[in-house]
């Protein structure tokens, strides 16, 4: 029988000292007593993997706001194919594994609807701003219950990951750096395939000189890149990449911004217009009508404001239940 003390010490028996050990994490807001059989880590992608927020990202887009086919990425293979990478690089430096997965499991919860477009149009309407970074803080703090209390009650390690993993800030943990490093891998990539699988562009358009570097195909780029992530963070108290690799995989993500995020092939006008309308209708909708919000919203408004609490049931919908409650609200209203 292995239990969460043989682990632990297995841990420091195996593992690099760089690493994060369970042993010593930072601890949670709220005291637990420990898992007979998890470590805190553990515990936390467990308590992610269960969550409803988790769930949702089924039916959250990547990039296709309407796919025609049922192969193309939605938030949550995203998040796999993320918790993947991360996990071999982990595995690759002799990280802490479970720490890794808890982050990347978690790093996409506070995701909008619609992608990257829902999510610019919540910052534009919403007072101050939207990150989907940070509201994916505020899911496992405060949206998502757990044992009848308010937030999941996370270690602090997994919590800093997903703040961490998007914009400036640098996570203090590696597995938080491979995390950050291993999103972007991740969605230029298979951003790349679900682009050529839809004829949106062909590869004779990537830049040649990038697929010189990192590979002709998916597979091959993801293994150089890992690889690469590896064999130039071994034995450092960080997590770095060499500048070809580098240069090559944002000279990638530049072309994707240029030829595919911003296609009309991907994002028609129509498609465009109506997400626009979803989202400004409905948080216009709750700001007016907030008898509305679901019970549990409600007896948020007193502590964290009307605003916030619109923003975070805005947010937390699917692509399909906010269009079909935009609809019934729409026949309601006639």
């Amino acid at each position: 029988m292995l239990k969460r003390e043989d682990i632990e010490k297995r841990e420091y028996e195996i593992l690099s000292p760089f690493a994060a050990k369970s042993a010593e994490s930072l601890g949670r807001d709220f005291p637990e007593e420990k898992c007979e059989f998890r470590t805190e880590f553990q515990r936390d992608r467990d308590r992610i993997i269960h969550s409803k927020a988790f769930r949702r990202l089924m039916h959250k887009t990547q990039v296709f706001l309407a796919p025609e086919g049922d192969h193309f990425r939605t938030r949550l293979t995203h998040t796999i194919e993320v918790s993947q990478i991360a996990r071999t690089v982990a595995r690759g430096l002799g990280l802490n594994e479970d720490l890794t997965e808890a982050i990347a499991l978690g790093h996409d919860l506070g995701h909008t609807p619609f992608g990257h477009t829902g999510e610019s149009i919540l910052a534009e309407i919403h007072p101050g701003g939207f990150e989907h970074n940070e509201q994916s803080l505020r899911v496992v703090e405060v949206l998502e219950s757990q044992n009848g209390r308010k937030g999941m009650n996370l270690t602090k390690e997994v919590r800093d990951g997903i703040l961490n993993h998007t914009g400036p800030g640098v996570p203090f943990t590696l597995e938080g750096q491979i995390v950050k490093i291993s999103d972007r891998i991740a969605y230029i990539n298979h951003d790349i395939d679900d682009a050529l699988r839809s004829g949106v562009i062909t590869i004779d358009e990537l830049p040649k000189e990038c697929l010189e570097v990192l590979g002709y195909s998916h597979s091959i780029r993801i293994n150089t890149l890992v690889s690469d992530l590896i064999e130039n963070s071994e034995g450092k108290d960080r997590i770095i990449m060499s500048e070809e690799r580098l240069k090559s995989m944002n000279t990638l993500r530049s072309f994707m911004f240029e030829n595919v995020y911003h296609n009309n092939k991907v994002k028609r006008d129509e498609d465009l217009a109506e997400v626009e309308n979803i989202i400004r209708f409905l948080y216009r909708f709750y700001m007016d009508n907030p008898d509305r919000l679901p019970e549990e919203r409600k007896e948020m408004i007193r502590e964290y404001g009307l605003n916030e609490v619109v923003k975070d049931q805005v947010a937390g919908m699917t692509d399909r239940y906010a269009t079909n409650i935009y609809y019934d609200l729409l026949k309601e209203s006639r």
